[in-house]
């Protein structure tokens, strides 16, 4: 009898929280819990998706996850190093394997340099080849994402809002990387070219084997694109599971909430789960107990001083929620793969 094995764990979380400084209340520091006390794990080969609502800290997650900033508390691993308290040079070098795709493609791109010395600086600060080897890297790379070679004598204020993303994203494969972070990669571009760009991405993800995670507020994309998705408020993750269970079965009241923003033609279909209104409550004064009770129609009196760990809502699916089996919400015909 055959067992399937498990895909290995590329980048992993332990308790991960980046707590920033906003003044003081008296003697005491105010701090902004952007990210609070996280577990992940992002399995080699897969795309994990990172919703919330603007504000809930998932960019600041995935820039503590490279340690562009740096993390308050706990420990992030990649292929098995610890990357919390890495040297410098050492986390230079393994940065190699480590690449960021950005929101906005123009203000991510140096004006002064052409592409081809956008797409190559990685290769050129690693001392990758020689020039002409780096050269032809840039066409290489510059063909993979759909664009003619001669784009590299090209400056990005003559391109198009989607070539300047096919670039960006050019220069974070230049280096063949294992990982990429995807930050909002395309909430910036137009409808049509979103699809076009998607549609790379997605490609390079067959053809490489990349493993990704990819932040966005859009769920469209997230099925689109997302073996598995985390859905985060107010700096905690509240749901992590297989896209297509979680948006026909989500088990926490919030993940409701965002998918009741969905648009769906079946009024019958939208009925099942309204839209919350309310603001998110501040990061700096949290609410006790759990972090969505001020705004969630299931709230009990625990939940204000209980704050819920992950638990078990079904195959590979974990949801922070003291009603979890209570409230798990009946399967939904509309987001069947």
């Amino acid at each position: 009898m055959s067992t399937t094995t498990p895909p290995r764990e590329l980048l992993v979380a332990h308790g991960v929280s980046t707590w920033f400084p906003v003044g003081r209340s008296g003697w005491r520091p105010r701090m902004l819990r952007a990210v609070d006390q996280v577990d992940l794990a992002i399995r080699e080969g897969e795309v994990l998706a990172l919703v919330g609502e603007s504000g809930s800290g998932k960019t600041t997650l995935g820039r503590t996850l490279l340690r562009l900033v740096e993390p308050t508390a706990g420990r992030i691993t990649f292929d098995g190093r610890e990357l919390t308290g890495m040297p410098g040079a050492e986390l230079r070098a393994l940065r190699r394997q480590m690449q960021v795709v950005f929101q906005d493609p123009l203000a991510s791109l140096d004006p002064r340099m052409s592409v081809g010395e956008i797409v190559g600086e990685g290769l050129a600060l690693h001392r990758v080849g020689t020039r002409a080897e780096r050269a032809a890297r840039v066409a290489e790379v510059l063909q993979l994402v759909g664009l003619e070679a001669s784009f590299a004598q090209r400056f990005p204020h003559a391109l198009s809002g989607g070539q300047r993303q096919r670039v960006g994203i050019a220069r974070a494969l230049a280096l063949a990387p294992r990982f990429i972070l995807a930050d909002e990669a395309v909430s910036s571009l137009d409808v049509s070219v979103q699809a076009q760009i998607l549609r790379v991405l997605a490609d390079l993800r067959t053809r490489l084997g990349l493993t990704m995670l990819f932040i966005t507020h859009n769920l469209g994309v997230v099925r689109m694109m997302a073996d598995r998705v985390a859905v985060m408020y107010l700096g905690r993750l509240v749901e992590v599971g297989p896209t297509a269970q979680v948006f026909a079965r989500p088990a926490h009241p919030y993940t409701r909430v965002l998918l009741a923003s969905v648009p769906v033609p079946d009024p019958s279909v939208r009925a099942q789960w309204e839209p919350q209104p309310g603001e998110p409550a501040s990061g700096v004064d949290r609410p006790t107990g759990c972090v969505f009770q001020s705004r969630c129609p299931s709230a009990t009196p625990a939940c204000a001083t209980a704050q819920p760990a992950l638990e078990e809502a079904g195959p590979d699916h974990r949801a922070a929620c003291i009603r979890l089996h209570e409230l798990r919400a009946p399967a939904a015909p509309f987001a069947r793969p």
